[in-house]
C-alpha cells in the first residue's frame, strides 16, 4: 500500500522560510524519483520540484527556481522541501508523491495514491 505523510507547513510572512517534510511509505523507495506538488485555491495541482532516485539530480517549477530546494534521504525514506523567501502567491496545499519526468517532459506522478497535503499561507 502507498501512502505519504506530509508536514511542516504553517503560516509566514513574505520573505519566510519553511521545511516541509514527507515520510512515503512505497514499495522501492530507493529506486524512485521523487517530487513535491501543490495545489492552490481553485488551480489545478501542479509540479513544484523533483529529486532523483539518488538525490543526484533536482529540477524545479520556474516559479520556485531559485528559493526552494528538494532533497531526499533513501535510509529513511524521507522527501524535504525547503522553501525560502516565501511569496503569498506561494499559498497552496503541498503534496509529494513518486515522480516521472525529466528535464525534457513535464513531470508527473507514478501514484493516483494522494496524501492529505500540508498547508502552506504564505502572506504579504
Amino acid at each position: 500500500q502507498v501512502q505519504f505523510l506530509e508536514s511542516g507547513g504553517g503560516a509566514v510572512q513574505a520573505g519566510g522560510s519553511l521545511r516541509l517534510s514527507c515520510a512515503a511509505s512505497m514499495p522501492d523507495f530507493n529506486s524512485y524519483a521523487m517530487g513535491w506538488f501543490r495545489q492552490a485555491p481553485g488551480k489545478d495541482r501542479e509540479f513544484v520540484a523533483a529529486v532523483s532516485w539518488n538525490g543526484g539530480a533536482t529540477f524545479y517549477a520556474d516559479s520556485v527556481k531559485g528559493r526552494f530546494t528538494i532533497s531526499k534521504d533513501n535510509a529513511k525514506n524521507m522527501v524535504y522541501l525547503q522553501m525560502s523567501d516565501l511569496r503569498p502567491e506561494d499559498t497552496a496545499v503541498y503534496y509529494c508523491n513518486a515522480a516521472s519526468g525529466s528535464s525534457k517532459r513535464p513531470w508527473g506522478t507514478r501514484y493516483n495514491a494522494w496524501g492529505k497535503g500540508t498547508q502552506v499561507n504564505g502572506s504579504s
